[in-house]
C-alpha cells in the first residue's frame, strides 16, 4: 500500500481524530502493513485511528470515498467499532441509571420504613432516636416548631461536611434519604399510634428503625450527620468511630431523661440497642458465612479439595507454602461455607488429615465466583 493510500484515508477522518490532514503517518508512529491484511488486522487499526472518536463522527465517515480493499476495510472497522462503543455505552448508562433508580426506591422504602418505626412506636411513648434525630425530635419538643424542618437545617452543616470527606454520591445519597424521611414525618402524625405501652414500643420500634436505618444504609445513604463527626474524630483521637457514636447517642439519649423523663431516656437507650443489631442483620443478613482457611500437608490437601467439593458442594482456592519451622511443604485452602455447615466441613477435613489447622474467620458480604447457600 501506497501513501496515496493513506493519505486519502487520513483526508477522510483527519478532522475527526484532530491528525492534521496530509501528515504522514509513519512520523506519527503508525505502522501500517504494507499489504491487505484481514479483518481482525484491520479492525485493530481503526481502534488505533478511532479512540477519540466520538457518536456524531459515525456519520461523517459516510461520505468517505475508498478506492482500495485494505482502505475499505479499515473505514468498516472504523465504523464497526464506533457502533459497539456506541451500543456499550448505551447499555453501561442504562444499567447505571437502572441500578440508582433501584438503590432509590430501596432508600425511599428504608426512610419510610424508618418514619414507621419513629412516628408510631417511638415518639408517641416519649422516646426518641440518637444523633440529629434524637436532638431535633427534643428541640421540637421545647420549640413546639416541626421535627421535619430541624432534621433537615440540623444536618446541613454535616452533609457539608461529609461532601468534603466522602463525595458527592455519599452526600446526595444521605440528603435524598433525609429528605424522604422529613416528608413522610410530617405526615405522619395524622395516623394513629401502634401501641402506647413504652415497653413494646421500645423493642419493636427499635427493630423496625433499625431494618429501615440498614436498608438506607445498605444502599449507599446515611440518616445521621452525627456519623461523619464522628469520623473526623476518629482520625485526630485513639477512640473508633464506633466508640465514639455510643459516646454521642448515650449523651443525647441521657439527654432525653430532662426534656422527657428518665423513664423515657432508659426507654431510648434500650429501643437504641436493638435498633443497632437490627441494622446490622439488615446490612449483613441473616444467613452468616464463615471463611475457613485449612492448613495441611501438601499429599493431603487434593483429597481434602475433593472431600469438601463431594460432600459440601464447595469450590476450594489452593494456596501453596511451607511451614515456617521444619520448612516441610504446607498447602492451605480456603473456601467459604455458611455457618451451619462449619461442624461438616471440619469432620469431612479430619478424616483426611487428623493435625490439619483449621481458622474460620466471619465473612460479611459475598460477590462474585459460584457462592450460594446451598453451595458453591
Amino acid at each position: 500500500m501506497n501513501h496515496i493510500v493513506l493519505k486519502r484515508l487520513e483526508n477522510c477522518i483527519g478532522n475527526i481524530i484532530h491528525l492534521p490532514v496530509g501528515v504522514d503517518s509513519y512520523q506519527k508512529g503508525m505502522q501500517f502493513p504494507p499489504e491487505p491484511v484481514d479483518d481482525l488486522t484491520a479492525y485493530v487499526i481503526g481502534k488505533r485511528y478511532t479512540k477519540q472518536l466520538k457518536e456524531e463522527d459515525y456519520n461523517k465517515l459516510q461520505d468517505c470515498k475508498v478506492e482500495d480493499d485494505l482502505e475499505a476495510k479499515r473505514l468498516a472497522a472504523i465504523k464497526n467499532y464506533i457502533m459497539k462503543e456506541m451500543h456499550m455505552s448505551n447499555v453501561i448508562k442504562k444499567i447505571h441509571w437502572s441500578s440508582m433508580l433501584l438503590r432509590c426506591i430501596w432508600m425511599i422504602i428504608g426512610a419510610l420504613i424508618y418514619t414507621v418505626g419513629l412516628d408510631l412506636f417511638l415518639v408517641p411513648n416519649n422516646i426518641i432516636d440518637g444523633g440529629v434525630v434524637g436532638i431535633s425530635l427534643m428541640t421540637a419538643e421545647l420549640t413546639g416548631i416541626s421535627f421535619s424542618i430541624f432534621v433537615v437545617l440540623i444536618n446541613i452543616p454535616f452533609l457539608y461536611i461529609g461532601y468534603r470527606i466522602n463525595g458527592k454520591v455519599f452526600t446526595i445519597s444521605t440528603l435524598f434519604s433525609i429528605v424522604w424521611m422529613a416528608i413522610f414525618s410530617s405526615f405522619a402524625h395524622e395516623f394513629t399510634p401502634i401501641t402506647t405501652n413504652p415497653f413494646l414500643g421500645a423493642i419493636f420500634g427499635g427493630i423496625i428503625l433499625g431494618i429501615g436505618v440498614g436498608l438506607i444504609i445498605r444502599n449507599g445513604g446515611c440518616l445521621d450527620g452525627s456519623e461523619i463527626v464522628a469520623i473526623i474524630f476518629d482520625k485526630r483521637t485513639t477512640f473508633s468511630v464506633g466508640e465514639i457514636v455510643m459516646a454521642m447517642n448515650l449523651i443525647i439519649l441521657g439527654a432525653a431523661g430532662f426534656v422527657y423523663s428518665w423513664d423515657s431516656a432508659m426507654y431510648s437507650l434500650v429501643a437504641y440497642f436493638i435498633a443497632y443489631k437490627m441494622i446490622d442483620i439488615t446490612i449483613t443478613g441473616l444467613e452468616e458465612s464463615k471463611g475457613v482457611m485449612i492448613i495441611t500437608d501438601a499429599e493431603n490437601s487434593e483429597k481434602i479439595a475433593d472431600t469438601l467439593n463431594a460432600k459440601l458442594n464447595r469450590g476450594v482456592t489452593i494456596l501453596y507454602g511451607e511451614g515456617g519451622y521444619l520448612k516441610t511443604p504446607k498447602h492451605a485452602l480456603y473456601s467459604v461455607v455458611t455457618r451451619l455447615e462449619i461442624t461438616r466441613l471440619k469432620d469431612a477435613v479430619y478424616e483426611v488429615d487428623p493435625s490439619a489447622f483449621i481458622t474460620i474467620q466471619d465473612v460479611h458480604d459475598v460477590f462474585g465466583g459460584r457462592f450460594t447457600k446451598s453451595g458453591h
